[in-house]
């Protein structure tokens, strides 16, 4: 239980955690607090969504759904790894949450099968991020996509001195059926492929928030050589020339060739 965090405290609890962060537009004062009458806060964990869809980002934001006013999310994470902040306020996304749930969730034990005997509104107590996923069991969630959610969710427990038990899936606290967050994953750190679930998440948060912000999981370090590009060090480190968008993304970089000799580049695991 604690008290949301402030635009300025967002921006320092992600930075610190490597995440690569876009404000929308107007993100600082957009919620539903007005509108409901009802103040979000204290909050108790945070809950992580797929989008069920593709280029959701306006939707979350401002867009909504026909029966859903937006914003429907705190956060939204791209397929690039890039997390967009739409919300600091009261957000449609959690809908009703076993009150059972809701409790484990605060006191971080083994979550419970949500009951449907009691419910309290999630949009009041949980934050929320709508992952771009279409949630089909086909559509995969990116290397850096999954970095970025383990970071995203590390980030909000380490500021508030939660533990990974604070963090929950839609499909453990909705009395409604939902599904998400669910899908392959490409891989993470030195991981390969393997299948979305919210215990495997809250280990990674958990192994996470062992280390500094700061820390990168499965990375190497390779000193740029004169007459490399981005594209060549992914051929001949990683066996696949075409991942130097993995190795741009972990190190915050645009174009294959945007590097220079002696400059130190964390890479992925193959």
């Amino acid at each position: 239980m604690a008290t949301p965090m402030t635009p300025a405290q967002w921006r320092a609890a992600l930075r610190a955690e490597g995440v690569r962060l876009v404000e929308y537009d107007g993100w600082t004062t957009r919620g539903r607090d007005a509108a409901t009458g009802k103040t979000f806060g204290p909050v108790h964990g945070s809950l992580n969504h797929h989008t069920a869809g593709t280029s959701s980002l306006k939707a979350v934001a401002t867009g909504g759904r026909p029966d859903l006013p937006a914003p429907l999310a705190h956060a939204h994470l791209a397929k690039t790894g890039t997390l967009t902040l739409v919300s600091c306020h009261r957000a449609n996304h959690a809908g009703l949450a076993a009150k059972n749930v809701v409790d484990a969730i605060v006191a971080e034990k083994t979550l419970p099968k949500p009951s449907k005997g009691v419910t309290v509104d999630g949009n009041d107590c949980l934050y929320g991020i709508e992952v771009e996923n279409l949630g089909n069991l086909k559509d995969t969630y990116t290397r850096a996509q999954y970095d970025a959610l383990v970071r995203y969710n590390a980030a909000i427990c380490r500021h508030h001195g939660w533990g990974a038990g604070s963090v929950a899936g839609h499909l453990e606290t909705s009395v409604e059926g939902k599904v998400d967050p669910r899908g392959p994953v490409e891989g993470y750190g030195s991981r390969g492929r393997f299948t979305f679930t919210m215990d495997q998440l809250r280990a990674d948060v958990a192994e996470r928030l062992k280390h500094a912000a700061s820390w990168s999981p499965g990375t190497t370090t390779y000193t740029v050589a004169k007459g490399d590009t981005l594209w060549s060090i992914a051929a001949s480190k990683l066996g696949d020339g075409n991942r130097w968008k993995d190795i741009a993304d972990l190190n915050g970089l645009k174009d294959a060739d945007e590097i220079t000799p002696g400059q130190k580049l964390k890479l992925p695991a193959k």
